[in-house]
């Protein structure tokens, strides 16, 4: 089994990764600040989720397709920027205080939490850097290498759950004071539109 030590240095580097700006975590960012904290956690538990998701993979061996096969990889990233420019698209419309409250009041906890796991099992480069992470931990001779891999999933999945929840009620406060102005909501929204589809062509242009 995984020791306390390994367990410990594993939970320092998936908390400097978790921190560290990222497709994720700055998705976390801008819902909490358009749509407040609440929002922005419910975002994160999605967000979470995927990575089990990825962990599977890793354990399972499905991550090595998604590293080796060139259409796997680029059917799920499209899949992935395709979801992120409609967003893009969301928060453009959204640039009037009226048009805002009515798409922030449709989006329910369930429709948050399904925005985030889609948003995080559909970027294939998330498999491949769990393959290439955390096996770095394991070690044949203390147990199975695949529970050790699910313990190693689970524990960074709580820790990125304890940062981005973190962000998400900064990011809230932080919303509460755009709503004040119109004017400085609109721009907030045309912000974040402008984020998700640069965080599409990056993800539509990344390689293996």
């Amino acid at each position: 089994m995984l020791t306390i030590d390994t367990i410990l240095l594993f939970i320092a580097a998936s908390f400097m990764l978790a921190i560290a700006p990222g497709p994720d975590n700055i998705f976390v960012l801008t819902q909490s600040m358009l749509k407040g904290a609440k929002a922005g956690v419910f975002v994160t538990f999605g967000l979470c989720s995927g990575l089990i998701f990825h962990t599977s993979a890793v354990a399972l061996g499905i991550a090595a397709i998604f590293q080796t096969s060139a259409l796997a990889f680029s059917i799920l990233k499209f899949i992935g920027a395709g979801y992120l420019l409609y967003l893009a698209y969301l928060s453009f419309q959204s640039s009037s205080s009226s048009s805002f409250k009515a798409k922030n009041d449709n989006l329910t906890p369930q429709k948050l939490y399904k925005r985030g796991i889609f948003m995080n099992i559909t970027n294939p480069k998330v498999s491949i850097f769990f393959l290439a992470f955390l096996p770095q931990f394991t070690n044949p001779q203390t147990g199975n290498i695949t529970v050790q891999i699910f313990i190693l999933g689970t524990i960074f999945m709580l820790t990125t759950l304890i940062v981005f929840s973190s962000i998400a009620l900064g990011a809230g406060k932080l919303g509460r004071w755009f709503e004040q102005s119109p004017k400085a909501e609109s721009i907030l929204n045309k912000c974040a539109g402008t984020i998700f589809a640069a965080l599409a062509l990056k993800l539509a242009f990344a390689n293996r």
